[in-house]
């Protein structure tokens, strides 16, 4: 590699001169500037800033996950990566309380010089959101009209082509199958699980019938409904038809056998092996939760600047922004697999052969 003879200087390196000169306040074109409109765009500038940064962050992710078989060393840094995400979600949150110095007022000496430019518009948001997991025909039918109808075709075209990869949610979901710990020729573990739920059942059962002198009928019959409700939900973990059911019914995204294995990594998490898988499940959790944070924070933020006006972009403002806050969770399986935990005392032993391969062994 040939050397810098004359050396980097900050200012070029960096682009600053550009970068500077990239904050043009309409009010400021037609002779009355509002003060504050320099905030918001600086605002949603560094936003799309970190935005680049995270599809960066995904784009490596994705790379990593699209191999057919992935050595550990590289989840390492794939969670890594995506723990990058995750302080930089941080920091989109924190920028939050900037915008909200700004006060309704202020936001009206120019609100009306944006339409019908709107947030809906992001397309590295969008692209951010398709690489997650979260497609066109995955959401509502409102958010779907939102999602692609407010963008121009050059954008949305490069969105349509980006749907037709593999996101984040596919390639996980295939990493997830191949896990190999849970079906053995002398072992299977979801055959030991599935007793252990069965006992625990059994139990609750019998504790709720040991009651009966101090239930009333309409407690009896909503705990043992309850009961019920249980014995269908573990029915459909374990049950190939329930669970495509539901999967066809939208209401999960992941394999049964994906699910099966996630499930395994969370009750078997200390072991060794397991770690950094157990910490890639929890990165894609907390990445979920900021994400939905951010939204319903933004959505408070437009209630605060815009009370029940409509947004810039044509949608009902705060009533869409908190909508959509509720419906795009991308990995709502993986929070769901708590329902299926149970106490480390009650986990089926493992054998012998199958600990040795969770764990590291040293000789010395």
């Amino acid at each position: 590699m040939g050397q810098n003879i004359e050396g980097t200087y900050y200012g070029d390196y960096l682009q600053l001169e550009k970068l500077l000169d990239a904050q043009h306040p309409k009010s400021k074109e037609i002779g009355q500037e509002a003060h504050d409109e320099t905030l918001f765009i600086i605002v949603h500038q560094v936003y799309e800033i970190w935005f680049k940064q995270i599809i960066h962050e995904f784009s490596s992710v994705l790379d990593i996950f699209s191999a057919p078989k992935i050595p550990e060393n590289l989840i390492a840094v794939a969670v890594s990566r995506l723990e990058r995400v995750i302080k930089i979600q941080s920091l989109l949150l924190d920028q939050l309380p900037v915008m909200e110095t700004m006060s309704p007022m202020d936001f009206l000496e120019f609100r009306d010089l944006l339409v019908p430019a709107s947030g809906f518009q992001s397309v590295q948001f969008r692209e951010i959101e398709v690489r997650m997991g979260l497609r066109t025909n995955n959401r509502k039918s409102v958010d779907r009209d939102y999602f692609l109808g407010r963008l121009s075709e050059k954008d949305k075209s490069h969105i349509l082509e980006i749907e037709k990869d593999d996101s984040l949610l596919d390639l996980v979901n295939k990493w997830l199958e191949r896990l190999p710990f849970t079906q053995k020729e002398n072992f299977n573990f979801w055959d030991e699980y599935e007793k252990v739920i069965a006992n625990m059942l059994d139990r609750d059962e019998k504790i709720i019938n040991s009651n009966l002198a101090t239930l009333s009928p309409k407690a009896l019959e909503g705990q043992l409904a309850n009961l019920e409700a249980t014995r269908r939900t573990f029915k459909s973990l374990f049950n190939q038809e329930s669970h495509d059911q539901l999967k066809e019914q939208g209401k999960r995204n992941l394999s049964q056998r994906a699910t099966l294995n996630a499930l395994f990594i969370l009750l078997y998490r200390d072991e060794a092996i397991l770690q950094l898988p157990y910490r890639l499940l929890t990165c894609l959790m907390d990445i979920d939760e900021n994400f939905t944070t951010w939204r319903y924070r933004h959505a408070l933020m437009a209630q605060r600047m815009l009370g029940t006006k409509i947004g810039t972009g044509g949608s009902s403002g705060h009533h869409y922004l908190k909508m959509a806050a509720e419906n795009n969770r991308v990995y709502e399986d993986m929070f769901n697999l708590s329902t299926f935990l149970i106490a480390r005392k009650d986990l089926p032993e493992l054998p012998k052969d199958l600990k040795k391969d969770l764990s590291f062994n040293f000789q010395g």
